[in-house]
């Protein structure tokens, strides 16, 4: 959230947004107010039915007491790429608090939870793959934000286009069950979908390591180097969204938020137990990739020292034929030993093969070439 000067929190600039007044929010951490298709999608359960609207309808639909929270009703809000007027509007209706609000719009958060004016606020992240394939040391995850918040009788989600929530398995049955059970249970419902994207990212990160390993001892190139630091910038990317969740589910589970039944806590502690199952692997994982660094750096070594060995081999042989020529060649040797030149030349050539056969042979015998 972008720091404010007294004089602005004294007398907040505020925007007129269809009818709604929220805080006027500018640029964060480097990032944006989202904005997009801005879609919203409305489900209420009362009576033992199911009602949905979406679009205009689900936002008319809220501000109606029959589309709203009641004693006796369970309301999910779904928010898709929602744009500042959308947030404004379902905030006026269901109480959010600007600082919920503007963290909602900005979609530039860490992940974390906080309670806010009586309000559960959540921000996880879901891990999707590129829209077009990595390069050689490209990453392959992206992080996509996801603001949740929990109220009494409601729950809010707030999400990027390329996720849907509804497709977790525990929606496949229908919404009434889910809706049913209290707006705790969809957030449990929501939370479980997210921490069961991160295992088919681990899973291939693991893939990934064991086959740049059988690389790195068999064919150590630049590329594989490249694979291997692209592979740790994955790997930090997806422990990045995992690890903040054990503290998240930890504060959930502690019994202290009074918006999370009792009854669900046991549901939470087994996301919580995923959560560092798989927390585990990834320590695991960043370990193996940084073994495989190293077991490529000992490699390359290796690798120089053998060609060392094979140059030094050569230059012996070479050094050995080059003496012996030079010296007949300065000197002519006494004309090759006295045996007349030609003689004596085929002479000297072949002891000087022999001298060089035998010295590889040596070479050869101690693995020098």
């Amino acid at each position: 959230m972008a720091r404010m000067s007294p004089a602005s929190r004294s007398k907040p600039s505020r925007a007129k947004v269809l009818g709604a007044e929220i805080p006027r929010v500018g640029r964060a951490h480097g990032g944006a107010p989202r904005s997009g298709k801005g879609h919203v999608r409305l489900s209420r359960w009362s009576g033992d039915r199911v009602a949905e609207w979406e679009g205009e309808a689900a936002l008319s639909a809220l501000a109606k007491p029959t589309g709203g929270p009641g004693p006796k009703a369970t309301v999910w809000i779904d928010l898709t790429d929602p744009d500042p007027a959308m947030v404004a509007r379902v905030g006026s209706v269901l109480g959010l608090h600007p600082l919920i609000a503007e963290d909602v719009i900005e979609g530039n958060q860490r992940a974390k939870i906080e309670v806010t004016a009586g309000l559960v606020h959540i921000v996880m992240f879901v891990l999707e793959a590129p829209e077009t394939a990595p390069s050689i040391g490209g990453a392959f995850v992206v992080a996509r934000e996801v603001d949740l918040v929990l109220g009494d009788g409601f729950l809010l989600s707030s999400h990027p286009g390329s996720w849907d929530p509804r497709s977790g398995d525990h929606f496949r049955t229908g919404l009434g069950p889910i809706l049913k059970a209290g707006p705790d249970h969809v957030l449990w419902a929501i939370i479980d979908a997210i921490v069961d994207g991160y295992f088919p990212f681990a899973d291939h990160l693991e893939d990934l390591i064991d086959s740049l390993q059988d690389d790195v001892v068999d064919r150590p190139t630049r590329q594989t180097l490249e694979r291997l630091f692209g592979l740790k910038r994955d790997l930090i990317a997806v422990r990045r969204a995992v690890s903040p969740v054990r503290e998240i589910l930890n504060q959930v589970t502690n019994r202290e938020l009074t918006l999370i039944d009792a009854a669900e806590i046991l549901y939470f502690r087994d996301i919580y137990d995923h959560v560092i199952r798989l927390a585990d692997e990834l320590d695991t994982d960043r370990e193996l990739v940084a073994a495989s660094v190293e077991i490529y750096l000992s490699t390359i070594n290796n690798n120089l020292s053998v060609i060392m060995k094979r140059l030094t081999g050569v230059t012996v042989i070479l050094a050995g034929i080059g003496a012996i020529a030079g010296v007949f060649g300065m000197s002519e040797a006494g004309l090759a030993f006295s045996g007349a030149e030609a003689g004596g030349f085929w002479l000297v050539t072949v002891i000087v093969i022999a001298i060089a056969v035998g010295a590889a042979a040596v070479l050869r015998k101690i693995d020098w070439i």
